[in-house]
């Protein structure tokens, strides 16, 4: 398949967000787990707490060296091959019984991680017509979004009821169904033989690709820094066992709703509610620890509510930056898209270790006013690059003479910018 095809491939398209719901969800399993794998494995939660920081760190030290050597594979067989890797990782990771071995198990992992998104964006190019790129990547990053909002709290859920191996148990089965729907849905693609590779240094010459890049990983720090030791946080506050399980829930579900809230925001008003998000964010954490002071009846309410606040933000951030790193990057959005793989997963991995030192250095109840450094710098970034990395939207342009909307410069903002030279 070509992007010559005028309709878009579906099947594809699910199964490739499916694979992105599975993978995020793979990353971020042990966070909400922590006090079981940590008991199990008998290491101290900061400890457990490696197994989402060192899955980030082997995905920064790989992406881009592995990318390149295998370049030359085609991309359904690499893709195909990635998601077994990933169903065997989360095999070995709930068979084993030593810590080690779960780490290397989750390096495994992490490999395969760096490499499929590295690869998920071209692969997508190659398949829509040019001019829906921009909606194809739309479908397949939802994934991600989901994977964030629900994969991890359902995950961790699941963990709670009938132990944490099953529920990785459940990952390597999810993954095996996914390989067998992509062996049948993945259309194949053959490498154009004198196309350009992409060019990372190219994409950071583009204006706004570098702030994104900066702005969207502060704020998965931000989360990362807390929700990897959301359970010790619970606790400290003097919160029942039973709010651990709960309030990742309300975390899931307040990320769908910022899903929807971005997903008619996004194309109209797109900085606006970007910097709303991440101030309901940071002001969620900085008032976290305060929610114990409440009458004890309203303790556990209002950390549920500032915990939507959070989940909400971070729910819609992923989309906002997601079409904003395709338009900054224009014609090396692709190769703007892999560098944030590589950031992303950095702000992933600086933010569990963030959050590990702070739980060792100033204790579990001031996790959250950590977090909300990292939060209120995103917030900062974001105000500064109003020109090219998060331009106003459409309805967000001041009026010309005759009352309608100033149009924006080419490339810079607006969806025609995202759907393809």
């Amino acid at each position: 398949m070509t992007s010559q095809n005028t309709k878009l491939p579906v099947g594809a398209l699910v199964v490739l967000a499916a694979i992105g719901f599975t993978a995020i969800t793979t990353e971020l399993l042990p966070s909400g787990l922590l006090p079981q794998i940590s008991a199990d494995f008998r290491v101290s939660e900061a400890t457990a707490g490696y197994l989402t920081a060192g899955y980030a760190a082997i995905i920064v030290l790989t992406v881009i060296p592995l990318s390149l050597l295998l370049s030359r594979i085609p991309r359904h067989f690499l893709l195909i091959a990635l998601v077994i890797t990933f169903a065997a990782s989360n095999a070995l990771v709930a068979v084993v019984s030593d810590f080690g071995a779960a780490m290397g198990s989750r390096v495994v992992g992490g490999i395969a991680h760096g490499l499929l998104w590295s690869a998920m964006a071209p692969f997508v190019a190659r398949i829509v017509p040019a001019h829906k790129v921009g909606k194809a990547l739309a479908i397949v990053f939802s994934g991600n979004s989901l994977g964030l909002a629900i994969g991890t709290p359902v995950g961790t859920a699941l963990g709670s009821l009938v132990g944490w191996r099953a529920a990785f148990l459940v990952l390597a089965a999810s993954g095996v169904l996914l390989a067998i729907l992509a062996i049948w849905l993945l259309p194949p693609v053959r490498r154009i033989p004198d196309a350009p590779h992409p060019s990372v240094r190219q994409a950071m010459s583009q204006p706004g690709v570098k702030v994104v890049a900066m702005g969207w990983p502060l704020m998965l720090m931000a989360h990362f820094a807390l929700f990897t030791y959301i359970a010790p946080f619970l606790r400290e506050a003097s919160l029942p066992d039973f709010s651990i399980p709960l309030s990742i829930s309300v975390l899931g579900v307040a990320g769908l709703v910022g899903i929807w809230i971005a997903g008619i925001t996004v194309d109209s008003r797109p900085r606006r509610w970007l910097l709303i998000t991440i101030a309901g964010v940071a002001v969620s954490m900085l008032l976290l620890p305060l929610a114990g002071l409440a009458l004890p009846g309203l303790a556990l309410v209002i950390t549920l509510v500032l915990m939507f606040f959070w989940g909400t933000g971070i729910g819609a951030m992923g989309i906002y930056n997601q079409s904003a790193i395709l338009r900054a990057g224009g014609e090396y959005r692709d190769a703007a898209n892999g560098l944030t793989v590589l950031t992303i997963q950095v702000g992933i991995m600086i933010g569990a270790m963030f959050g590990a030192a702070a739980l060792t250095f100033a204790g579990p109840l001031l996790v959250p006013v950590a977090a909300a450094i990292p939060a209120v710098l995103a917030f900062v970034i974001t105000l500064a690059g109003r020109r090219h990395a998060y331009p106003p939207g459409p309805k967000e342009r001041p009026l010309d003479q005759s009352g309608k909307r100033t149009r924006a410069r080419a490339g810079v903002a607006g969806t025609d910018a995202l759907s393809g030279p």
